[in-house]
């Protein structure tokens, strides 16, 4: 049943790899653990409350920023939950895309926010990821960590209910999840990924040295991304 779901989800030629952006500088700490990690497995002291700029946190010895979080609308948000409880949700997980250009959206709406800064974007094996985190993933439909532009338009409030876990896609069916994989526009993780170096691919960088020196085979400019 799970190498069929999986099978679903990444039949199509373009969603046969999940992508995941982080900071160049969070790089090392991410080799090094083999891991990626929620803000909550990092930072567990957070309850929801807004991270209105970056947060530097250190974790085994390496030092690791979390991104701030995005504003979301108060009218977006279900009645049944707070602004708190739905960023504390957001917190548990690791995020990817499962198209190149959302990722790519995110990413640059951070780098707006922080010109300065250098951003990585990490190119996965979206089956065998999958495969391996089964129990822990779940499926949304919408861009679950920002408001649109005009959320008053909008015809679903963001809920802890839009997370589809995924032994429920095609089972689950109403119009807050997703039905079809081509309706899949975030895939999380709870907690964190496990082996990242069986599953990545290809590391985007502007600079090769940025690479930890594990995975500079794995390097790719990040001009190339434009092209793709």
């Amino acid at each position: 049943m799970s190498d069929d779901v999986v099978s679903t989800i990444t039949k199509s030629k373009s969603r046969k790899h999940l992508f995941h952006f982080t900071r160049v500088r969070n790089l090392p700490a991410i080799a090094h653990l083999d891991q990626l990690l929620s803000s909550n497995q990092i930072n567990p002291i957070s309850t929801g409350d807004r991270r209105l700029k970056p947060e530097k946190v250190s974790y085994h010895e390496y030092s690791i920023t979390l991104n701030a979080h995005l504003r979301i609308a108060n009218s977006m948000i279900d009645a049944a939950i707070t602004q708190e409880q739905f960023r504390a949700c957001l917190d548990r997980h690791v995020f990817f895309w499962p198209t190149l250009r959302d990722c790519m959206n995110m990413m640059d709406t951070y780098a707006r926010r922080e010109p300065d800064e250098e951003f990585a974007v990490l190119e996965f094996d979206a089956y065998a990821l999958l495969s391996e985190h089964y129990s822990t993933v779940k499926l949304s439909k919408y861009d679950s960590g920002s408001s649109p532009r005009f959320p008053t338009r909008c015809s679903y409030k963001k809920s802890l209910d839009m997370f589809l876990p995924l032994d429920e896609f095609k089972i689950v069916l109403n119009n807050l999840v997703p039905t079809k994989a081509s309706e899949i526009r975030e895939i999380l993780i709870e907690g964190q990924v496990t082996s990242v170096s069986k599953y990545l691919q290809s590391v985007y960088v502007n600079k090769s040295e940025d690479v930890p020196e594990s995975w500079r085979s794995l390097t790719q400019p990040q001009t190339d991304l434009s092209a793709r």
